[in-house]
């Protein structure tokens, strides 16, 4: 079969599948930092406090204790967003309510395999399927639970908008956090334009040129390194010679 484009990058993705495998990573990762990032806004539940300020006009009553956007993403919700005619609802579905809602509405799409009394196996969904993690029903738990279910999802049309919504998810939380992906400087130049300007970050499955927008897989990059490096290491070395020796 021929690969069909991504619905997110729009580079190639496996046969039958909507999103590539970057794109899959991407997903993945930000799964599995959540428990992580959730941690670290139990951190920041309570706001900040400034300095006094002359001046100020003062308040009518007491600050809320606490800091909205962190309730509005720890806190208990509906795994969609609800109407809102007056206008008082704030950021939107929280962390748990949108994982657990999810994967609920993923398992009523996994095809169920019974096999018949007259020995035919038969398969398709079943509307009265539930997810059901292996142990608790926290982030941790739903996030490992979509993990596992990843490989089938991608091949689904609504994985599109799961992408978009944990993607705006991570978004939310790093307004809060003030975190964002590790990223590393790689050792070797470009292939494509010979600048020293490779990045790897957490959250990518691809190395990217800063410079010029050239990717690299691990793999290649590893190649690539092999092939240069020696070179590179061999012509610093007698610069350092030369400067010895000056």
């Amino acid at each position: 079969m021929i690969p069909n484009p991504c619905s997110i990058c729009h580079q190639h993705a496996p046969a039958d599948c909507y999103l590539c495998d970057a794109c899959t990573y991407r997903v993945r990762s930000w799964l599995a930092g959540l428990p992580q990032q959730a941690a670290l806004l139990r951190l920041c539940l309570a706001p900040a406090v400034g300095p006094a300020q002359r001046g100020g006009s003062g308040r009518a009553h007491s600050p809320v204790p606490v800091d909205l956007r962190v309730l509005d993403l720890l806190g208990p919700g509906s795994p969609v967003p609800l109407a809102d005619p007056h206008g008082d609802q704030t950021a939107g579905v929280p962390i748990t309510a949108l994982l657990a809602g999810w994967a609920h509405y993923i398992a009523t799409d996994v095809p169920v395999v019974r096999v018949g009394p007259d020995g035919v196996v038969r398969t398709g969904g079943d509307l009265r399927a539930v997810a059901v993690p292996r142990s608790g029903t926290g982030i941790t738990a739903w996030s490992t639970w979509l993990i596992r279910y990843l490989p089938y999802t991608r091949t689904r049309p609504y994985t599109v908008d799961l992408y978009e919504q944990l993607q705006h998810l991570a978004d939310r939380i790093q307004r809060i956090t003030h975190t964002r992906p590790r990223r590393r400087h790689k050792d070797a130049p470009c292939p494509a334009c010979q600048a020293f300007a490779l990045v790897e970050q957490d959250t990518e499955l691809l190395i990217t040129c800063e410079a010029c927008g050239q990717v690299l897989t691990p793999a290649g990059y590893d190649q690539h390194r092999a092939q240069v490096m020696p070179a590179l290491a061999a012509i610093a070395l007698r610069i350092a010679a030369r400067q010895a020796a000056a």
